[in-house]
């Protein structure tokens, strides 16, 4: 069977719906989402759709936590709107209770079982939605990455794509799909195939300067929304 793993899609849905073309032509069949549906860009509702056309996995990330918090702090919710524009506000209006309430409840790691293959997906690390671990972590973080029991442990949050074996285990950041920030425009994510054991990230194209115009049109106060999909 293959897998998409993607993660950090932010509600960019015309980037998730390039890496689903390209997903299909490969023969995809299931995707695993390690966090961050939501947040940044402005079509949660479509990338909802999206996802649930397929059979997937997710855990939640620290953007579905802000989705859940701000609903309950006005103050919090400006000062996200402040930093990181209306994704989140957008999410809150567009997606009914039942959809909020899913995402409110995703877990924040998941053990998913692919043929042979057993696989942790966290968002953050399996014990921290909110830590980063970039390819120039020291080694300690990413043997502690590699928990008992996983073959792969896949994770989000950095938006930059690393594959590190650690014994048995490889430790993967298939990359953001809605907002990568290695300085290679397109939509990152990673295609496992659970036959072969096989893992390659990809790179798929899609109208990112698109994406850029609207972000800059509703936030010119935040011009990093709109060059970061550019550079």
């Amino acid at each position: 069977m293959k897998i998409a793993l993607l993660a950090d899609i932010h509600a960019n849905a015309p980037a998730l719906r390039a890496v689903l073309a390209e997903a299909t032509r490969c023969g995809v069949e299931r995707l695993a989402v390690a966090g961050d549906s939501v947040g940044y860009y402005f079509w949660p509702q479509e990338t909802w759709q999206l996802l649930t056309a397929w059979p997937f996995d997710a855990v939640r990330g620290n953007h579905e936590d802000m989705l859940r918090a701000s609903r309950h702090d006005p103050v919090l919710a400006d000062r996200i709107l402040a930093r990181y524009g209306s994704g989140i506000a957008i999410a809150q209006s567009e997606l009914d209770a039942s959809r909020q309430q899913w995402l409110d409840e995703l877990p924040v790691q998941c053990w998913v079982q692919w043929g042979r293959w057993r696989a942790l997906l966290c968002h953050g690390t399996p014990d921290d939605t909110e830590e980063y671990v970039y390819p120039d972590s020291p080694d300690f973080t990413f043997e502690r990455m590699a928990v008992a029991g996983a073959d792969l442990v896949i994770y989000g949050h950095t938006h930059y794509p690393l594959c590190k074996t650690i014994g048995r285990c490889r430790v993967v950041n298939p990359g953001s799909v809605g907002q990568p920030r290695d300085r290679r425009p397109g939509a990152q994510w990673a295609l496992f195939d659970s036959d072969s054991g096989a893992l390659e990230h990809r790179l798929t194209p899609y109208d990112n300067a698109a994406v850029a115009r609207e972000a800059e049109r509703r936030h010119p106060d935040i011009p990093y929304l709109g060059q970061v999909l550019c550079r």
